[in-house]
């Protein structure tokens, strides 16, 4: 498998439940040069054989990198030789994650708090792998959340090899805070981040939180290296059709909403073969139409109908021609 060249002027954040491989399929139709990122994979998962479950994915997708979540060097070592096997562009280190249950593994955010241990986790990847490492991490913890401490991770870190850091500018609340509040309520300080890449020039930095739209992403490149989306790319994943044009320079034409449905028929019927559930593959089209004419029909007819046994492409076919209905008739009396 051709790895692919990396860009990180724009990227999808990896997602807990939404950035499977059948959503990285339809988001790498949406754009071309958007690096995805794959769903936190937990390293003991792979450690102990789940490897061909947990790793396979279409090679359409690339660029894509895979996000490990851990603390064990020998099993991230074991992690980083199996990405490489299995063609990934990327390896990317998980401390960011506040949820209870990744600490109680031992990695995700409270990682912030053991620098050196980070460290070490990058030496054992870079030894076992020739793939680019990544870390995705936070400005802060708890009380921990100067940017003094942020900086020292960052050095350390950069120290073992590690080149390009991904940070969400807002800290982390290991407790007290679901995951879900942590991605919304500590406050969003951009200005820790672009003072990072002040600070350490020779890093790539990328800037990841809070945006929602390519302007407020532009605003942003001006003074970091890449931005990361998260929830709105997945939400509102037609955002990210105007993303070659707009942030790549690709002169190609936008595609329209119904062509990418078009584009993505032909893999989901390959996967109905394969036994995978159509409602596994439309949940990931839900956000299409936002903000459109027939954009409520379109969830409905796809979240009831696409969940039944047996369910096939016919479900999209007749969603389709519901938001094609409400088109017209918001162009007759619109």
């Amino acid at each position: 498998m051709t790895r692919a060249l990396i860009n990180r002027r724009l990227s999808v954040a990896p997602m807990m439940g939404c950035t499977d491989r059948h959503a990285r399929y339809f988001l790498r139709l949406c754009s071309r040069h958007a690096l995805l990122y794959t769903e936190m994979v937990p390293a003991q998962a792979v450690w102990h054989g789940r490897s061909e479950r947990l790793l396979a994915y279409s090679s359409e997708e690339s660029p894509v990198a895979i996000q490990f979540g851990g603390s064990d060097p020998v099993q991230l070592a074991y992690c980083a030789r199996m990405a490489e096997v299995y063609g990934y562009d990327e390896i990317n280190l998980n401390v960011g994650c506040p949820s209870e249950r990744v600490q109680a593994g031992r990695f995700g955010a409270c990682l912030m708090a053991e620098p050196g241990l980070v460290a070490e986790l990058i030496t054992a990847i870079r030894q076992s792998s020739a793939l680019p490492v990544t870390v995705k991490t936070r400005i802060g913890i708890d009380q921990q959340d100067d940017y003094a401490a942020l900086a020292e991770f960052v050095e350390c870190v950069a120290n073992a090899g590690c080149g390009t850091f991904i940070v969400h500018a807002r800290k982390a609340w290991l407790k007290g805070l679901s995951p879900k509040e942590n991605r919304t309520r500590p406050p969003l300080r951009y200005d820790r981040v672009q003072r990072l890449k002040r600070d350490f020039p020779e890093l790539e930095i990328v800037l990841n939180g809070g945006l929602r739209t390519l302007e407020q992403a532009e605003e942003q490149l001006a003074a970091v290296d890449g931005v990361m989306l998260g929830r709105e790319a997945y939400q509102n994943p037609y955002l990210l059709a105007m993303v070659d044009a707009q942030l790549f320079d690709d002169p190609r034409p936008v595609p329209t909403r119904h062509g990418l449905v078009q584009a993505y028929l032909p893999y989901i019927e390959c996967q109905l073969a394969a036994g995978v559930r159509l409602s596994r593959m439309t949940r990931h089209l839900l956000g299409l139409y936002q903000g459109m004419p027939g954009a409520r029909a379109w969830r409905s007819h796809l979240s009831a109908r696409g969940a039944r046994s047996g369910a096939g492409v016919e479900v999209i076919e007749q969603a389709l021609r519901l938001v094609s209905r409400e088109v017209e008739s918001a162009a007759v009396f619109g």
